[in-house]
């Protein structure tokens, strides 16, 4: 983390864990990918991000950012 932001404590109250949101993050990318018959390496290619990173983010091992989010987005033409 940079200068001057702080990890927020775990709160009770969100609806399920960090590994469990990052799991269904995962699974809506890899849902939407397969709906719009791309590949990872087409999806890669697209948005600028490796076919790697986006295996682990479909797995619910990487710990997207929200821009790396918007590139996908809109590489799978979800968001414009």
């Amino acid at each position: 983390m940079g200068p001057g932001v702080r990890a927020a404590a775990p709160d009770a109250t969100l609806p399920c864990s960090e590994d469990e949101f990052l799991a269904r993050l995962g699974d809506c990318v890899r849902e939407t990918r397969t709906l719009r018959k791309m590949s990872r390496r087409e999806l890669g290619r697209k948005s600028g991000i490796s076919e790697r990173y986006i295996a682990q983010i479909e797995a619910g091992k990487g710990n997207v950012s929200i821009m790396l989010l918007l590139r996908i987005a809109q590489a799978i033409r979800c968001c414009r």
